[in-house]
């Protein structure tokens, strides 16, 4: 009986947790299908202000974790904090589509950007705080399939509400109110922070380092692809363009089986199956660069998803097994600024490599820059190293999980 009720507190949990993950990749995507629309209200405002519609989440996320996140967690409880960043979320992402001055828009957006960074720690590093070695592979895939799904729910979602108005596209932040109800009833309200481990993680940064390289390398070698799929595509003249938002959606989907299949590839190739996001991004963008036409562009796509699926879920594992019950507080805010770092650099990083690649005689093609910054990750991998102390297997042969909850409840 006591173990029927731990199971059912601990898949509580769980829910409460992974709901998180299918919000935090829609911080500045999930109206992007409404942007045409923004541009030609907009249309007297200098464009730049337009695409930052995007991109101002991901600056504030990263400002958020670097300088916010830590003081908060010293003051706040775990259930606490998330209601204010999923407040931030839901009241901002919706308030952004109110306003017809273009200035107010992005101080919304930049908002919903310090919610987003109060919610990734904590999406990810509460799996190491509460759940065991031997369950965070598989919570963490989960996660990782959950933020691909929320961006097909969301791309569905907001481009659907666009054809009513650009305003009502902002109201897919709405989805937000889930996580708040699961939250409010199922998510303990602990203090995660611990001084005395804090004291121990001074110089973590040198320490997980190897990590937040190679987190930003997954997001660059993952964002090549939506940010120049469709020109790229339209280059070669043989997909319809009616048929390129369905490509990029069902690449989205084999980011969801990614996820999946993440947990069962590290338990299957051990040690090997850091090798598994950059040989499978190599593979796409080689289908995509040299292959083309509909066979080249469809396995492409799908390899790329793939890639991103089974990359992310890795690193964060790995990352929060060495950092233990302090991952939330410690390595996980690193890990999201080097993340969303990634997708706002990206632009410039595909800009200055493609010139130099042009110069070379390699052609100006965004895949060759993909191809460069997967060997590049293939490279940090070999430098990547898991977690296999003794510590970590007596943890993992011990769930607390059910005493914590019990305390909490």
């Amino acid at each position: 009986m006591i173990k029927l009720i731990t199971n059912h507190r601990r898949w509580r949990l769980a829910a409460s947790i992974l709901s998180l993950s299918l919000l935090t990749v829609m911080a500045g995507a999930a109206v992007a299908p409404a942007l045409n629309l923004i541009q030609e209200h907009f249309r007297d405002t200098d464009p730049i202000y337009v695409q930052m519609i995007i991109s101002m989440p991901a600056v504030f996320i990263a400002l958020t974790n670097l300088f916010l996140f830590k003081p908060l967690s010293r003051r706040l409880r775990a259930r606490t904090m998330l209601l204010i960043g999923l407040g931030f979320y839901v009241v901002f992402g919706c308030l952004a589509g109110a306003f017809s001055d273009i200035r107010l828009v992005l101080i919304c957006r930049g908002l919903v950007g310090v919610g987003v960074g109060i919610l990734m720690p904590l999406s990810t590093g509460l799996i190491s705080f509460y759940f065991t070695k031997d369950k965070q592979a598989e919570l963490m895939g989960y996660a990782s399939a959950m933020n691909m799904l929320g961006g097909v729910v969301a791309t569905l979602i907001a481009g659907g509400l666009a054809m009513v108005s650009w305003r009502f596209s902002f109201l897919v932040y709405l989805l937000g109110l889930i996580s708040v109800v699961l939250c409010l009833f199922w998510m303990p309200n602990e203090r995660i922070y611990d001084s005395g481990k804090d004291v121990k993680e001074r110089g973590a940064f040198r320490r997980y380092l190897i990590f937040v390289v190679a987190i930003f390398l997954v997001m660059v070698t993952f964002f090549i692809y939506p940010a120049d799929f469709a020109m790229e595509t339209a280059k070669q003249g043989i997909i319809p363009q009616h048929f390129i938002a369905v490509i990029m959606a069902a690449m989205d989907v084999f980011g969801f089986f990614g996820g999946l299949a993440s947990a069962p590839l590290r338990k299957g190739l051990g040690r090997n199956a850091k090798f598994s996001a950059p040989v499978f991004f190599l593979a796409g963008y080689l289908c995509l660069r040299f292959a083309g036409g509909w066979a080249g562009v469809l396995a492409g796509s799908f390899m790329v998803g793939f890639a991103n699926g089974v990359g992310v879920p890795y690193i964060m594992t790995a990352a929060s097994m060495q950092a233990g019950k302090s991952a939330a507080t410690t390595v996980m805010p690193m890990l999201s600024v080097s993340l969303y770092t990634a997708q706002f650099v990206t632009p410039f990083i595909i800009s200055a490599v493609k010139a130099l690649t042009l110069r070379l005689g390699l052609g100006d093609s965004s895949y060759t820059v993909a191809v460069i910054t997967a060997v590049l990750l293939f490279a940090c991998c070999f430098a990547m190293r898991e977690s296999g102390t003794k510590e970590d297997k007596a943890d993992s042969e011990k769930d607390t999980t059910g005493a914590e909850m019990a305390r909490t409840s």
